[in-house]
């Protein structure tokens, strides 16, 4: 066993918050929020960040290490556990709103840095397995659609203005949320349709199609099983979920734009052009996701070698802390405005 895949399993500490709010009431319903936005965000602010890569030898090492994937893979079916044990637990009789909110918000969580997040990872892959895996997670997050749009829409476009999924400079976190959220569904059908259409094939192998009847199937199954009420529940969970990744989507490119270079071309997409925080805890429980600019740079490269750029402009602080900024858009424009101004040489 390759040792040093152990410290990603530190996200396993969310699902059992997780599980311990599905079942308890009171403040420790909350324990998992608390967890991700007081307690992350201050052991962020004290312990340091650090920018080490590792040597050839070693990253060639770690890449070929199978247990990496294994971490990866143990997430799938704990997430669908974790949804069965949120579904079940809201059938509970009378408990309070405070506690339903807290159980809503810990399966959000659970939707956006694993569902969308595990699915994010896996979706950069080829083979049929990880393609698999990675639509599964995406469909406990109700948001099939990130497949297509990230891949063939986002890693082009990014810092654009082609693409919703990148913040624009002085836009708030609020706004961009809604334009992302219209934005990035709608080039997804587009791609999906466009595919579709030049593959010669009908409707019904139209992508967005497909993953629309799946998701469809999916609350189908849960109203089957635990009725209209609790499926509402989960919607607002997913949609916790979206907004918590849409979020993590608005700090990582918040402001930073590639150069047009004429006839709607746009130069290489480089470290420059993405917000990195290498902040070790966040970019263990969130699998590297931290060191984006290495991720839009070379998309192929698995979380466990991604590497820091020297020319990547840095966060303030880690994902958490930065998205408790971002909430609040005059505090976040008089911090992140002047670094881009004396990072990205605007």
């Amino acid at each position: 066993m390759n040792w040093k895949a152990i410290k990603y399993t530190l996200p396993l500490t969310l699902f059992v918050n997780a599980l311990v709010s599905f079942r308890a009431t009171g403040w420790q319903v909350w324990t998992t929020v608390l967890v991700a936005f007081l307690v992350v965000p201050l052991l962020e602010l004290v312990l340091p960040a650090s920018p080490r890569n590792m040597t050839d030898d070693v990253e060639e090492k770690i890449a070929r290490s199978s247990w990496f994937n294994v971490c990866l893979y143990l997430m799938v079916p704990l997430q669908f556990i974790a949804a069965y044990s949120f579904l079940h637990s809201m059938q509970q009789p009378d408990i309070s709103v405070s506690d339903r909110v807290g159980r809503i918000l810990a399966m959000g969580l659970l939707c956006g840095i694993f569902g969308i997040n595990v699915g994010h990872e896996l979706g950069h892959r080829v083979s049929p397995l990880n393609q698999f895996l990675s639509r599964c997670m995406l469909l406990s997050s109700l948001y099939m659609h990130f497949n297509i749009d990230h891949n063939k829409g986002h890693h082009k476009n990014v810092a654009t203005p082609l693409d919703p999924g990148s913040a624009r400079y002085n836009e708030s976190l609020y706004h961009f949320i809604i334009r992302m959220q219209l934005g990035t569904y709608r080039v997804a059908w587009t791609i999906a349709t466009t595919d579709q259409r030049k593959n010669g094939k009908l409707f019904i192998y139209n992508r967005m199609f497909q993953f629309t009847l799946l998701e469809l199937a999916y609350c189908s199954l849960i109203v089957l099983l635990f009725g209209w009420l609790i499926l509402g529940y989960y919607i607002l969970s997913a949609l916790s979920g979206i907004i918590l990744f849409q979020a993590v989507s608005y700090i990582q490119h918040y402001g930073l734009s590639r150069k047009a270079t004429g006839e709607g071309r746009y130069e290489r997409v480089m470290p420059r052009h993405s917000w990195d925080s290498d902040h070790i805890l966040g970019r263990l429980i969130l699998f590297e996701l931290g060191r984006h600019s290495d991720h839009h740079y070379l998309a192929s490269r698995r979380y466990q070698v991604l590497r820091h750029h020297d020319d990547a402009p840095q966060l303030p602080t880690g994902y958490a802390g930065s998205m408790l900024l971002a909430a609040v858009p005059p505090l976040w424009f008089s911090i992140m405005n002047k670094r881009i101004k004396e990072k990205a040489g605007r």
